[in-house]
């Protein structure tokens, strides 16, 4: 089985090999969407045997590679959102680029290989490898203000890994002073009683916030609006969808060594205060907000704020709850952001005063936009739905009360801000217009699939959880969470 673990790594770093060397090929352009369903069958297939053999992890290069329940999760996370962002990426004609192709399948490759590290150094390489991959695709439009994004990116992610990389030395360091030193995953967490408390905690301080740049937390978060509104839509998709998720990944394995080490109030106190800020940064931008893509964007801030609470919390409750979410949310804003570059090539502006009247003139284009906003503000019967609600419970049964509430304040002002916004675009009155949208092509029901599947996955994903307990307890158990 252990060949399984190389396939997911192997397969986009070869697609994004042949890309490069064959960029006006047409049949290089499927290749993102081939690297992404191979990611999500292998990360499927792995989930299963590992669930059936009792959560027994597998190992490849000499321990190097170490996928558990959680690894194979993620995994699969990343194979579904990025399978949704490229195949409808793939709807919209276009000449080939094997330079766009290869820097997707290269940005695939370096996130599985963030997941499938068992060291947290190989895991930092991986993060790296995919702001310089990222940061390209940003700027790929070449206009002003991608290049800007893209540079306000570089600067910001690279400050963010500098400060996990100096945590990453520090935590090195405590465990030479335990006599072993490592960065392996499993070794971190048997040495975490042995480790200096006052070294570990400042490692995993730093650690943490350098991390927690890449995953969109606030104060480190004016990097995302920019990149993720600047950037095109698969892009878009994936970078909210499961970048953030896979830097939050290393969040979850940083705590488990830090409850061991320090007990659980230290990274529930960081993780609590750079939850609410960023859900705090979240509600008050939404509500002024006229650009639709950046909504979007400040929405994943939210969402990151909403995990990093959970996370916080702590607890098999919340830990599933947070690990459904990121699934959840991951299929849910790719979607939208595909969504969202549709509407911009439609009417030819990302301002939401541009864009009014739509269901009335695009009902193929704002019923996806209205059903993914009702997604992202939790409407049952959506999924997030059910893993927001499952926080707040298991925050006021850990005696969190008050930090619920304003979660729960916060998480309204932003309801507030979103649904103002995506009403004006879609349901006011038909602005009066020199061309006749009623002969405007719709979308064909064949480009119409991606959003459509990724919808529904996003409602059956609360109901396959009770299925699937077996697995997500596995999971869970991989963090040290007894289930």
């Amino acid at each position: 089985m252990s060949l399984f673990l190389w396939i997911p790594l192997l397969v986009p770093a070869a697609c994004a090999a042949a890309a490069a060397t064959r960029r006006q090929a047409r049949w290089t352009r499927p290749l993102g969407l081939v690297s992404a369903l191979v990611i999500l069958v292998t990360g499927l297939g792995l989930l299963g045997s590992i669930t059936a053999a009792g959560g027994e992890a597998l190992t490849a290069a000499g321990d190097l590679f170490r996928v558990d329940a959680l690894a194979a999760y993620l995994l699969m996370t990343i194979g579904a959102v990025a399978t949704v962002a490229l195949w409808a990426d793939l709807s919209v004609p276009a000449e080939p680029d094997g330079w766009f192709t290869a820097l997707v399948c290269a940005f695939l490759a370096a996130m599985t290989l963030a997941v499938l590290a068992d060291n947290l150094g190989v895991l930092w390489v991986a993060i790296e490898a995919t702001t310089i991959t990222t940061a390209f695709l940003v700027g790929y439009r070449s206009g002003r203000r991608s290049l800007e994004a893209a540079w306000k990116y570089v600067v910001l992610g690279s400050v963010g890994v500098a400060i996990a990389f100096l945590g990453i030395v520090v935590l090195y360091a405590a465990t030479r002073s335990a006599g072993h030193p490592t960065l392996s995953w499993v070794e971190l967490v048997r040495l975490a009683p042995q480790l200096d408390p006052a070294v570990t905690r400042l490692g995993i301080a730093l650690a943490t916030l350098g991390f927690a740049t890449k995953a969109g937390l606030a104060p480190m978060h004016s990097w995302l609006p920019d990149a993720h509104s600047q950037a095109p839509a698969p892009v878009s998709g994936l970078m909210s969808g499961v970048l953030l998720s896979v830097a939050l990944y290393a969040v979850l394995r940083l705590r488990t060594i830090s409850d061991l080490a320090l007990g659980p109030g230290f990274m529930r106190g960081l993780l609590l205060v750079l939850g609410v800020l960023s859900l705090l940064v979240a509600a008050t931008l939404t509500l002024t907000q006229r650009d639709y893509k950046r909504l979007l964007a400040y929405s994943s801030i939210e969402h990151m704020g909403l995990m990093a609470v959970g996370v916080a919390i702590g607890g098999t409750l919340a830990t599933t709850a947070v690990l459904v979410h990121i699934l959840g949310h991951g299929l849910v804003k790719s979607a939208m952001f595909v969504q969202s570059g549709r509407i911009l090539r439609a009417e030819g502006s990302s301002k939401v005063a541009d864009v009014v009247g739509l269901s009335a003139r695009r009902p193929d284009l704002a019923g996806p936009l209205l059903l993914g906003t009702a997604a992202l503000l939790g409407f049952p019967p959506f999924v997030l739905f059910f893993t927001e609600v499952a926080i707040i419970i298991a925050g006021w049964a850990a005696g969190l009360a008050p930090v619920m509430l304003i979660v729960l304040a916060l998480l309204l002002l932003t309801f507030i801000g979103m649904s103002r916004q995506v009403l004006a675009m879609t349901l006011g009155p038909a602005p009066d217009r020199s061309v006749d949208d009623s002969t405007v092509a719709r979308l064909p029901r064949k480009a119409q699939a991606p959003v459509t599947v990724a919808l529904g996955a996003a409602v059956a994903a609360g109901l396959v959880a009770l299925p699937a307990a077996a697995a997500l307890g596995a999971a869970v158990t991989g963090l040290g969470v007894t289930p």
